[in-house]
């Protein structure tokens, strides 16, 4: 059962252990889950739940810097460290668990920090936390670079709708149906419903 529904309709004992056991595993994926604990009714659960949570944010604040660190002293090893940052902050950030300030901070440095060569993934999973944070300027610097270098690519295609679709731009959402359209990416069911969704 997942933690969600367990604070829905779980007794304080079972809760209380689920907790313990979502603890023991990487703690790093399960933050989103941690804080919905904070608003379970049996205090106990809470109080552990907001305990663990403001360790793994203040372990996440330290590493992030740590890595900054790395990154300006790397020399040849620059990249490497960059890339390894890039993915450590995805992980974190796409679970939102930071206040909207913070997470627009750190968002910001994960656009800063990101590394000369990125995989269309990591592309794309920047684009998406600027996507979250309302910052479409950056957020459409980095879909033309994702098109540039991989053009032929659904998550090339994808962002630019979402970007479009998220700032009401309209003519050019339906400009990259169209391309998406001459093109020989397949569109998977995700894509096909946004654009339903926005027809």
């Amino acid at each position: 059962v997942s933690l969600e529904e367990a604070i829905e309709v779980t007794n304080e004992s079972d809760l209380r252990n689920l907790m313990m056991n979502i603890v023991k595993g990487d703690i790093r994926k399960s933050l989103a889950s941690i804080s919905l604990a904070l608003n379970s009714e049996d205090t106990e659960t809470a109080h552990y739940a907001a305990s663990v949570l403001q360790d793994a944010l203040n372990d996440f604040r330290m590493t992030v810097e740590k890595q900054k660190k790395l990154i300006e002293e790397g020399g040849a090893d620059r990249t490497a460290y960059a890339d390894m940052l890039l993915n450590y902050m995805n992980d974190v950030l796409k679970q939102k668990v930071f206040t909207d300030m913070e997470q627009k901070s750190y968002v910001a440095e994960m656009d800063a920090e990101a590394p000369d060569a990125m995989s269309i993934e990591q592309m794309e999973a920047l684009i998406l936390r600027l996507l979250e944070i309302d910052n479409f300027t950056d957020c459409e610097k980095w879909c033309e670079r994702a098109k540039e270098k991989y053009p032929n690519t659904l998550a090339a295609y994808t962002c630019r709708l979402k970007l479009y679709f998220s700032s009401g731009q309209r003519e050019k959402f339906f400009e990259t149906i169209e391309e998406l359209k001459q093109s020989p990416v397949v569109v998977d069911r995700e894509t096909l419903e946004l654009i339903r969704v926005f027809r």
